[in-house]
């Protein structure tokens, strides 16, 4: 890992803006939801935060999008750092019920500097690493997914105990300026749109330019139907994730830090294997998603807790090499003029399938048992891989023919 991102720095500034900014927001969101709960004594209010954060990615993430493809993603980047950091401070002044407004006021404008941050981001790494390179930043991207989710949520409650909600709010924010810092460096993605390009993409409609670019390879019209269907199944595991915890193994809060801690080394254990794939991305990405569906169906079943880690550890190893593959070619397909357009739809679809999934995840627990809702997850990650492998080779049949 360290010899990769020496040789790229530029890459180098973004992961750690990205593990920052990672961090930052999960200590601020433990606290955040623990502050509710007090406030207010209504988990009503919580799933409403919850809620609201979903929103602005349906808003804002083809907006980002396009701005990503037309402006300079350096700046949108530092400037989306900086205007959260207000709202990431404005959660000190919440006291009481009167002030509740200000939680879900500000949880919409972070979501949607987030909304907007994200597409660009994902963008702008094809600009900055170089092709041999590409699938080892990738699984990078899942270490950093892995390091915050153990530094962040793990790390979260533990820091909000010892000194107070409002602490890990100055965390936050400071996290946000730091980021904004190292990202001010990046002069690489100042690089200027051809005439060319630019004025092609304003002939053509968004709805063309995207049908266009989707359909003209198979591997993106895979990529993007799993961006349809897998959401549908990892919004039941984020919702039961906590309720295995406490209602199931009746650990509470530690329970949920330790399954969050889990899923964070299974990304990060992924990253040896990932690194040195580079054939077949394909196939390898639906085995994988295949055999995560199948470590959820028995993580639904485990009796025991230490079982239930090892399956937990081991799906997430395999999400995040399903994840590497399906970035690096979506990041190899995508033309560069257009790569911004394309990921903001990507990550508009995915985040708006998961907050329907897990609205409905939620609704079920109430009359369906816990681990039957766990069952249907695993198993619907199965058949949608043998969907998505189906369809993938009678459309590269129908090619060869």
């Amino acid at each position: 890992m360290i010899s990769i991102l020496k040789e790229e720095k530029d890459y180098a500034r973004l992961f750690f803006a990205g593990v920052l900014n990672g961090i930052g927001d999960r200590f601020s969101q433990v606290a955040l939801l623990a502050l509710l709960l007090q406030v207010t004594g209504s988990g009503l209010a919580v799933g409403l935060a919850l809620a609201i954060r979903v929103i602005p990615f349906l808003l804002f993430c083809p907006l980002g999008g396009l701005m990503a493809d037309r402006f300079s993603r350096r700046k949108i980047l530092v400037c989306t750092d900086l205007g959260r950091i207000l709202f990431a401070l404005s959660f000190v002044f919440v006291n009481d019920v009167s002030s509740v407004w200000i939680v879900y006021l500000s949880s919409f404008f972070l979501a949607a500097g987030e909304a907007i941050y994200a597409p660009t981001r994902k963008s702008a790494i094809p600009l900055m690493v170089k092709e041999k390179n590409m699938i080892k930043v990738n699984s990078l991207e899942q270490v950093m997914v892995g390091v915050v989710l153990i530094g962040g949520s793990f790390s979260g409650g533990v820091v909000t105990s010892l000194f107070g909600a409002n602490f890990t709010f100055f965390v936050n924010g400071a996290s946000f300026l730091i980021a904004a810092v190292l990202l001010a460096k990046l002069r690489v993605l100042d690089r200027e749109r051809t005439e060319e390009s630019m004025s092609k993409n304003k002939k053509k409609g968004s709805f063309f330019i995207v049908k266009d670019v989707i359909f003209h390879s198979s591997l993106l019209l895979i990529i993007f139907l799993s961006e349809l269907l897998i959401p549908l199944f990892n919004g039941i595991d984020n919702v039961l994730l906590s309720v295995y915890a406490v209602q199931e193994f009746h650990l509470g809060d530690v329970g949920v830090g330790i399954f969050y801690g889990s899923l964070g080394i299974g990304l990060m254990l992924s990253f040896p294997v990932a690194e040195k794939l580079q054939n077949h991305l394909m196939r390898i990405a639906l085995i994988a998603l295949m055999f995560e569906g199948f470590c959820i169906i028995l993580l639904s079943q485990s009796q025991q807790f230490w079982m239930a880690i090892v399956f937990l550890i081991t799906a997430a190893f395999f999400s995040g090499l399903c994840n590497t593959c399906f970035d690096t070619m979506l990041m190899r397909e995508t033309p560069k003029d257009k790569s911004g357009l394309i990921f903001g739809l990507f990550t508009t679809i995915s985040n708006t399938m998961i907050g329907i999934s897990m609205f409905l995840a939620g609704l079920a627990t109430v009359w369906m048992p816990n681990r039957l809702l766990g069952l249907l997850g695993g198993t619907g990650f199965v058949i949608s891989s043998i969907f998505l492998f189906s369809l993938y080779y009678f459309l590269k049949y129908k090619k060869q023919k």
